[in-house]
């Protein structure tokens, strides 16, 4: 880890300033636990690319992903909880202390919330790679208004392709949108509203097997999987939502994993590791949603703070 600087006036650090996070943030501070968040990018995680959020409590009308992240970061720093903008790159445990370390430095502390959420995952199929960039996008809000007037397809008819799909219709000439399973897995009130837009197109039943273009995305190749047929259909751009990949490496071999790499906890948050806390979107569980998150984020440090109690109890005895 090289020559690193040790920091022991921590009681709680968070690892990620998403939803789940930031909402940890809050409560750990409030708590009485001097609190550190770790952020290799800008708060919010994949809320702060989310064009709109219809399902937070508070706002009727509903709140820009970026607006949302951005009134919950200043209500963290209203209790001077300290950002640190390093990016983790190890985690270990000793005896009851558990050393952070960055490029740097190393921080020890009795407790940790891992909250470092997940990415778009990819299609993996030909073309992708190559054409990312070029016409391949994996968020609607940062690229779509480089597509004005052109026919996009967006990959996946879960919330996540569907509500970006609604933002795309305002900027560019239709949406397809392509699904792998026989139909769409969206909440359904988001079903209706896209069913309603004259200017999207579906393929459900279908499966990508290529990305094709010289210089920029030119089409897509696709498979019916009802009877096998491939079908090229012609696309400026492809927004892909694909499911999620969590942000866990390293912290394989610390804490146990489900078999798609996400960490296990129970319902307090607590992982397989005593002090190790994990919330949000890299925990395996069933929904991933902005509110969930930040439910995860309080019952973590709420945990956190009961776990800290504890410690100094038995150490007292």
């Amino acid at each position: 880890m090289g020559d690193a600087l040790s920091k022991h006036n921590y009681d709680l650090i968070i690892i990620g300033a998403g939803p789940a996070g930031l909402t940890a943030g809050i409560y750990g501070a409030r708590a009485g636990l001097r609190t550190i968040i770790f952020e290799r990018a800008l708060p919010g995680g994949l809320m702060s690319t989310t064009d709109l959020i219809e399902n937070f409590p508070g706002f009727p009308d509903g709140i820009k992903g970026i607006d949302l992240a951005e009134q919950m970061k200043k209500q963290v720093r209203r209790f001077n909880v300290e950002f640190i903008g390093n990016e983790v790159t190890a985690v270990s445990k000793n005896s009851r202390i558990i050393i952070v370390y960055t490029e740097d430095a190393q921080y020890e502390v009795p407790v940790i919330i891992i909250a470092t959420g997940s990415h778009p995952k990819k299609l993996n199929v030909p073309g992708e790679d190559i054409l990312t960039g070029r016409g391949v996008s994996y968020c609607a809000v940062c690229d779509g208004p480089l597509f004005k007037n052109k026919d996009v397809v967006v990959i996946g008819c879960g919330n996540s392709g569907i509500q970006e799909g609604k933002f795309l219709l305002n900027i560019v000439k239709s949406v397809t949108f392509v699904e792998i399973l026989p139909y769409m897995t969206a909440d359904k009130i988001l079903q209706e509203e896209i069913k309603r837009e004259s200017r999207a197109k579906f393929l459900l039943n279908h499966e990508v097997i290529g990305i094709k273009g010289k210089e920029r995305v030119q089409s897509i190749v696709l498979m019916d999987r009802a009877n096998s047929e491939e079908k090229i259909v012609s696309t400026e751009g492809i927004f892909v939502y694909a499911g999620l990949q969590p942000f866990s490496n390293i912290f394989k071999g610390i804490v146990d994993f489900d078999d798609y790499g996400f960490i296990i906890t129970d319902e307090n948050m607590a992982t397989s590791v005593s002090g190790i806390f994990a919330a949000g979107d890299i925990r395996s569980k069933n929904i991933r949603q902005v509110v969930t998150a930040c439910c995860d984020g309080a019952k973590a440090a709420l945990n956190a703070y009961h776990y800290i109690e504890d410690l100094n109890s038995n150490l007292q005895k």
